[in-house]
Formats: structure tokens, sequence, C-alpha cells
């Protein structure tokens, strides 16, 4: 089954804009397709895998979009870390701002890996899909509600200011929470943040540990991906469409990333992502 340039444009661009805002990159690339219909929709059927399979390298590729955004911090925090080993300095901030992103992936990554099958069995689904749209707008709404106030940082270095406000509970925490995005509809940033918010941090904090989670998260299942991506059919399809459509849409997430990151404002309410998501789910 062909996959066209038009249908690559829309996947790349639905995986740029939407990734990193709290309104699930997976569901609107499960709902779009279906609701275009024809070849598109046979396309993301859970009988044909040719689609997760191009959902696996669009997520690769929005990895090395985050990082080219995110870059400096975190070769800050990695290099940070390692003087931190060498000295024995385990209180500095980015050993621990490190080690509380590592506790808090931990949780998605082990429930991912026991319950693969099941995920992977109603992925492209649009039924459940707009289901858990659902559940994640009200999600949104509900944690901003329950949240705290915002209050005014402490420190200027939002590194300092994670290490001042989150704790190795906390950081568990937020993995559960993270979890939840596991099913396609789900906003892995949107889940992520409310967490925070429900354990009481502010929205910039939130927001911005919530930023963090988002490479080793997606670099993960990358990864554990990966060999399917070299199996005999995985091969030929990604071959065929590497120099043309899926070029294209590579390309385009990365654009994408750059824009809405740059578009994003931490200090937001979720009312306004509720609302579309809800109308979305009901379409």
């Amino acid at each position: 089954m062909d996959f066209t340039y038009g249908q690559a444009i829309i996947i790349g661009f639905i995986q740029g804009i939407t990734e990193l805002f709290p309104i699930s990159s997976l569901g609107h690339a499960i709902l779009i397709p279906a609701w275009i219909g024809g070849s598109f929709r046979e396309f993301i059927s859970e009988e044909n895998q040719s689609y997760l399979l191009i959902t696996i390298a669009m997520h690769l590729a929005s990895s090395v979009a985050l990082f080219l955004v995110f870059r400096k911090r975190w070769i800050g925090l990695i290099s940070g870390s390692f003087k931190a080993v060498a000295t024995r300095n385990y209180q500095s901030t980015p050993f621990r701002v490190l080690s509380y992103i590592v506790i808090a992936t931990i949780p998605v990554g082990v429930l991912g890996l026991v319950f693969e099958d099941y995920f992977q069995s109603i992925f492209g689904n649009p039924a459940y899909s707009a289901l858990f749209l659902t559940l994640n707008g009200l999600l949104l709404i509900g944690a901003e509600r329950l949240s705290r106030s915002d209050v005014a940082h402490e420190f200027h270095d939002s590194d300092a200011e994670i290490d001042h406000r989150v704790n190795a509970k906390t950081a568990l925490a937020i993995g559960f929470g993270q979890s939840l995005a596991l099913f396609a509809g789900i906003s892995r940033f949107g889940v992520t943040m409310s967490a925070g918010l429900l354990r009481k941090l502010n929205h910039s904090v939130a927001s911005d540990f919530a930023f963090l989670l988002s490479l080793p998260v997606i670099i993960g299942a990358s990864i554990i991906k990966l060999p399917e991506l070299f199996t005999t059919d995985a091969k030929d399809l990604l071959v065929k469409f590497w120099s043309d459509q899926l070029f294209h849409s590579l390309l385009l997430i990365s654009v994408s990333h750059f824009w809405s990151v740059g578009l994003k404002l931490k200090r937001s309410t979720h009312l306004l992502f509720t609302v579309y998501l809800l109308a979305l789910s009901l379409l």
C-alpha cells in the first residue's frame, strides 16, 4: 500500500506540531488519517504494521530535533553529572536533576515493556484514540483546577529551580503519571505536566521538567523498537520512502518542533487545550 507525498506531509506536520503541546501527537496521527479515509485509513490499521514503523522513525526524528533545541542544557546536565561523579559531589544540581529525570523515566519504561503487546493491539484504532483524547482533555482541566497558584521562581537558573522543588518521590509520581501516555490519545507532555501540578509544582517547573523528560522517553521507546526497523519488510519500506516521502516528513517534523517550541508559553491555561480536545474527540 502506497504512502503518498501528501500523507507524508500531513503526518510530519502533525508529529512536529503536536509533540510538544498537551494534545497527543499519536492521537492526532490516528484520528486525522481516519477522517481523511480511503487508503490513508487502511494504512493506519492494526493489521498493517508499516504505519507503526513510520511513527517510530518519526519519533526518532523528534528526538533529534528536541536535542538540537535543548542541546546546551543537556550537554550541561550530562557533563555536570560526570563531573559530580568524578568528584563525588552528589549534591550538585546537574547530577540531582539528571537523577530525577532517570527516576521519572523508569515507570514508563517498565510498564511499556510489560504491556507492549496490549498497547500495540489498540494502536491504530480511532475509537480508542478519541476516547483517550477526551480523557486527556478532562485530565488537563482537572489538574489545572486542583493545582496550586503559580509562585515566583526562587532561582534564576531553571535547573536549580527543579532541584529545589522536585525530589525523588515527586519524580517517581510524575513518572507513573507519564505512563498514561502509552495510550495513543493521552499527551505525554500534558499528562507529565499535569502530574507535576498535582504534586504541587508550579506551572513553570512542571512544564520545564516535562520538557526535559520528553527526550529520554522518545529515545528509549525508539531504541526498543529499533530492531523492527531492520527486518526485511521494514528495510524495504524505509529505503523506498527515505529519499522522498519520509524525508519530507522528517524535515517537516524538525521545522515544526522549532516553531512549536518558540510559540509555547510556559504559563498558559489548559482550558483552551481542553476545549480543543473535547471538540476533536467528538468529531
